[in-house]
C-alpha cells in the first residue's frame, strides 16, 4: 500500500473513532465490577461515575467492552484493595455534577485537578499527568527538539483553538517557526505525515494513543503545561475509598502494573 493510501486509511479510521465518541451523551446500563475473590456481601459496593467517551482513558473496544487507562486502573485497584463498584457512564459534565452533588460515591474520567474543583471535590493522589508534546513523522531524524526548528522555514501544525495552539504560539518567536492551523485533528496529522509541516503540537495522551494504534508519528519533546488527573469524591465524603485508591495506586506503581496499563494505550 502506498504512503498516501496508508495515511488516509489511518486518518479515516481515527476520525471514525473520534466521531463515534463525540456522538455520546446517552446514559447506558450500569456495569458491576466485583473484586477478585470477594463477594458483594463481604465489602462495601461503590457507585462510580465515568466519562466513557474519552479515549484513551475511557471508551468501548470492538467487543463492546469498557476499556482505557482509567477503566483498567480502577479495576486493578479494586481487585488489589478488595472493594467492588458499579460503573455508571455519563457525559463529562453529568459526571462532575453527580459527584459534586453526592449522587455517586466517586468519579474517574480524565478529571483534571484544579483549585476551583477542590472547593467541591476531594481528590486522590494524581494518577496521570497530561500536557502538550511535539510530534513528528516517525521517519524524521532532523527534528528532535524545539531548537531544531530555529531559523528554518517550517510549519507547525496545530488544531485551531486548542491548548496545543496556545502553547505553540507562546514559543513561536523564541524558536522562529511558522504556524499553520486546521479545523480538524485529522488534518493536522495528515499535514505532518504528508511532509507539508515538520511538526505538530498535541495533548500527550491523545498523541500517544494514536501512535499506539498505528499512526506513524513519534513524540520528540518533554510534556509541557502539565495537567494532573485525579480520582474524585464529594467534598468531605468517602475518605476510606480515597485511601484505598491511593494505596492501590502506589502498589500498582511498585509492581510495574501501572506502567503496563499506561503502555497498553500510550506509546512514544
Amino acid at each position: 500500500m502506498s504512503l498516501f493510501k496508508r495515511v488516509n486509511v489511518l486518518i479515516m479510521a481515527f476520525a471514525m473513532a473520534i466521531g463515534l465518541a463525540a456522538c455520546g451523551g446517552k446514559k447506558e446500563a450500569k456495569v458491576t465490577i466485583t473484586a477478585e475473590g470477594v463477594t458483594p456481601t463481604e465489602t462495601k459496593n461503590y457507585i462510580i461515575a465515568t466519562n466513557t467517551e474519552f479515549a484513551p482513558f475511557e471508551f468501548k473496544n470492538t467487543l463492546d467492552q469498557y476499556v482505557g487507562i482509567d477503566i483498567d486502573l480502577l479495576s486493578a485497584i479494586a481487585k488489589e484493595q478488595g472493594f467492588t463498584y458499579e460503573l455508571v457512564p455519563m457525559t463529562f459534565n453529568e459526571m462532575l455534577q453527580a459527584v459534586e452533588k453526592g449522587e455517586v460515591d466517586a468519579a474517574m474520567g480524565g478529571i483534571s485537578i484544579t483549585e476551583e474543583r477542590k472547593e467541591k471535590l476531594d481528590y486522590s493522589d494524581p494518577y496521570f499527568e497530561g500536557g502538550i508534546v511535539m510530534g513528528v513523522d516517525a521517519a524524521r531524524r532532523d527534528i528532535n527538539s524545539y531548537e531544531d526548528l530555529a531559523g528554518k522555514t517550517v510549519a507547525v501544525a496545530v488544531a485551531l483553538g486548542t491548548e496545543a495552539e496556545a502553547y505553540a504560539r507562546s514559543i513561536q518567536d523564541k524558536y522562529d517557526f511558522r504556524i499553520v492551523t486546521f479545523d480538524e485533528f485529522s488534518e493536522v496529522y495528515k499535514d505532518v505525515l504528508n511532509g507539508n509541516s515538520v511538526a505538530l503540537f498535541e495533548d500527550y495522551p491523545v498523541l500517544g494513543y494514536i501512535i499506539s494504534q498505528g499512526m506513524e508519528l513519534k513524540i520528540v519533546s518533554d510534556i509541557e503545561r502539565k495537567s494532573p488527573y485525579g480520582f474524585a469524591v464529594p467534598k468531605g465524603e468517602n475518605a476510606e475509598l480515597l485511601e484505598m485508591f491511593n494505596k492501590g495506586l502506589e502498589d500498582l506503581k511498585e509492581s510495574g502494573k501501572y506502567q503496563e496499563i499506561i503502555e497498553t494505550y500510550i506509546r512514544q
